[in-house]
């Protein structure tokens, strides 16, 4: 059996190219500011989902459940 690649999937790869290439083209203070800005964006956008399970990111290192 053959797969047909549609139009879409097209244009969607076509995108994330072009959006790889601009991102790759940045300088680091274009690149910090971008990651400050999505960080806002879902902080904004998803706050009430992160409050309600906890609030707090786990600290890097540690479990998520008991050490059984």
């Amino acid at each position: 059996m053959t797969r047909k690649t549609s139009i879409g999937s097209l244009l969607l790869l076509g995108a994330a190219a072009f959006g790889a290439y601009k991102y790759s083209k940045m300088s680091d203070q274009q690149k910090k500011d971008l990651l400050d800005k999505g960080k806002k964006l879902v902080n904004d956008n998803l706050g009430a989902i992160k409050n309600r399970f906890g609030g707090q990111n786990a600290p890097a290192g540690s479990s998520m459940g008991s050490n059984i």
